[in-house]
C-alpha cells in the first residue's frame, strides 16, 4: 500500500513539475512575442509593399517570393516551393450599377463588386427587371416563368442573434457560392447577391462564386447591405424595378502558382510532423490584411518564436504558405496530395485564417482522445484570456488533410468584428492591432510547442 502510496506521490510531482516547465514556456513565447516579436513588421511589409495578392497576379508571385526569402533569412531548416497550377480570374476595370427609373427614386447609381471566378457582362451591360428571394426555395417556388430573362437579387442576412459569426457567416453564404448557378436553372440573366457582412454599412463584400456544369454561367455581382436593404425597399412598392450592371471580368488560363513551406527539423522524431498555416492570396479589392496576411505571418512567426527562445523541436515543425484558398482551394489540395505521395506523417496541423484579433481560443478535430489530450492543456493558456477550447476546428486550407486522419486545428480568435473587413476594400495594415496578432501568434506557438511535447 505504501508503495502505490509513494508511486502516485511520486507521479503527481512529475506531473505538477511538468505543468510548472511547460507553463514557464508558455510564458517565455508570449514574452518573446510582445517584447520583440516581428508578426507585425512583416503584415506591413506583406500589405504595403506588395499589397492584394489574387492567384495568378504578378502581386501573388511577388508574395510567394517573399515569404520564401522571409524564412531563408530567419534561418529555417529547410524552404522550398510546392509548385501548383491555379486559376486566373480578373476583376477588369469595369464595375457599374443603376437602379433604372424608380417610383421614388429614379435613376440611382448603386456600388457593385464581381463576385470572384464570375463572368463578366461585356460593354453592353445586362438589364432586367429584378426578383428578390431570401434562398433557393423561394427562388424554385417562383420557377422558370417568373424568372426567366430577370435579374435574381438574393437577399438573406447573416443571421444577427448568432454569437459565432462564421456560424452566421456559412448560413447566408450558400447564395453567394451556388447563387448564380441557381438562377441561371430558371433562365436568369443576372444575380444581384447581399453582402455577406455583420454590419449595415456601404461596403460592398467580393468572394467567389461556383458555375455548375452545364448550366449558363451568368454575371453576378454583390452589393453592401444598406444598398441592399434599399433595393428591398424599393422593390416593396415597385415590382417592375429595373437594374443595370457592367463589369468586365474573366477567367484566363490557369498559371503555375506555388505553396511555400518553411521547417524547423525535429531533434527526435523529424518524420512527425506539426504544420502550421495561412493563406497568401488574397482578394484584389484592399492589402488582405486581416484574410489572410495576418495568418501568413503568424504562422512564420510561430517558427521565429522557436528559434528565438533556442527551442529544439523533438518533431518537424512546418510553416506552410497555402496558394489560392479564395477561389480555388488548389494549394490545399495540393499540400494534402504531396504528403500522401511522400508518405508524410503529420501528427497535427492548425490553420489560422479568421484574421488577426484577439485570441480567444482553438477549435480541435480529431479522434475522441486526440481531442481529450488538447482540450486538457487549456488551463495552460486561461492566465493569456484564451479560454474556448472546443471540439470540431481546422481550416479550409487544411481539410484535404482529414481525409488522410490528421488532426485539424483552428485558431480562434475573436470573430465580432472580422465581417467587417472580410472580402472588402478596407481589409488594410491598419485595421490590424499589433499586440492582438502578436498574442495570436504566440497562443498558436504555444500549443504547437504543447504538441510537440508531448506527441497525440
Amino acid at each position: 500500500m505504501k508503495f502505490f502510496l509513494s508511486l502516485a506521490l511520486c507521479l503527481f510531482s512529475l506531473s505538477a513539475f511538468s505543468q510548472a516547465q511547460d507553463a514557464a514556456q508558455i510564458r517565455k513565447i508570449f514574452d518573446e512575442a510582445l517584447e520583440r516579436g516581428e508578426s507585425y513588421e512583416m503584415l506591413r511589409y506583406l500589405t504595403k509593399e506588395i499589397g492584394g495578392r489574387l492567384s495568378g497576379s504578378p502581386q501573388a508571385a511577388a508574395a510567394v517570393e517573399w515569404s520564401r526569402q522571409q524564412m531563408m533569412a530567419y534561418g529555417f531548416d529547410t524552404v522550398y516551393l510546392q509548385p501548383v497550377m491555379v486559376p486566373h480570374w480578373v476583376r477588369g476595370d469595369r464595375e457599374v450599377g443603376r437602379i433604372l427609373n424608380s417610383k421614388k427614386l429614379g435613376s440611382k447609381e448603386v456600388k457593385v463588386v464581381s463576385l470572384g471566378n464570375a463572368v463578366g457582362t461585356g460593354p453592353k451591360g445586362t438589364i432586367g427587371q429584378v426578383i428578390e428571394v431570401k434562398d433557393f426555395q423561394e427562388l424554385a417556388a417562383l420557377g422558370r416563368e417568373n424568372v426567366e430573362g430577370k435579374i435574381v437579387f438574393f437577399n438573406r442576412a447573416m443571421d444577427p442573434k448568432l454569437m459565432d459569426t462564421f456560424s452566421a457567416y456559412g448560413g447566408a453564404s450558400g447564395q453567394r457560392g451556388a447563387g448564380p448557378s441557381e438562377a441561371a436553372k430558371y433562365g436568369a440573366i443576372g444575380a444581384i447577391v447581399r453582402s455577406l457582412s455583420s454590419f449595415k454599412d456601404d461596403i460592398p463584400h467580393t468572394g467567389s462564386t461556383r458555375y455548375a456544369l452545364n448550366v449558363p454561367k451568368i454575371p453576378a455581382v454583390a452589393i453592401s447591405t444598406n444598398n441592399a436593404d434599399m433595393l428591398s425597399a424599393l422593390l416593396a412598392d415597385d415590382k417592375d424595378l429595373q437594374f443595370y450592371f457592367e463589369t468586365s471580368a474573366k477567367m484566363l488560363p490557369d498559371v503555375l502558382s506555388y505553396n511555400v513551406v518553411g521547417e524547423i527539423r525535429g531533434s527526435e522524431f523529424p518524420e512527425e510532423i506539426i504544420a502550421v498555416g495561412g493563406h497568401l492570396d488574397s482578394w484584389d479589392l484592399s492589402e488582405g490584411a486581416h484574410d489572410d496576411g495576418a495568418g501568413c505571418v503568424q504562422s512564420i512567426e510561430v517558427l521565429r518564436l522557436m528559434k528565438a527562445l533556442d527551442y529544439k523541436p523533438k518533431r518537424t515543425i512546418r510553416a506552410v504558405m497555402f496558394m489560392n484558398e479564395e477561389n480555388g482551394l488548389m494549394g490545399g489540395r495540393k499540400y494534402a496530395e504531396l504528403a500522401a505521395q511522400n508518405n508524410e506523417n503529420h501528427i497535427a496541423a492548425m490553420e489560422s485564417d479568421r484574421g488577426g484579433f484577439l485570441p480567444i481560443g482553438f477549435g480541435i478535430s480529431g479522434t475522441k482522445s486526440e481531442q481529450e489530450k488538447m482540450l486538457s492543456w487549456a488551463p495552460l493558456f486561461q492566465p493569456y484570456g484564451i479560454y474556448q477550447f472546443k471540439r470540431g476546428g481546422g481550416g479550409a486550407d487544411i481539410s484535404p488533410l482529414r481525409t488522410q486522419d490528421v488532426p485539424t486545428i483552428g485558431y480562434i480568435p475573436d470573430s465580432q468584428r472580422y465581417f467587417m473587413y472580410h472580402h472588402t476594400a478596407i481589409d488594410n495594415f491598419e485595421a490590424v492591432n499589433q499586440r492582438e496578432l502578436e498574442l495570436g501568434a504566440a497562443a498558436m506557438a504555444s500549443l504547437i510547442y504543447l504538441i510537440d511535447q508531448y506527441g497525440l
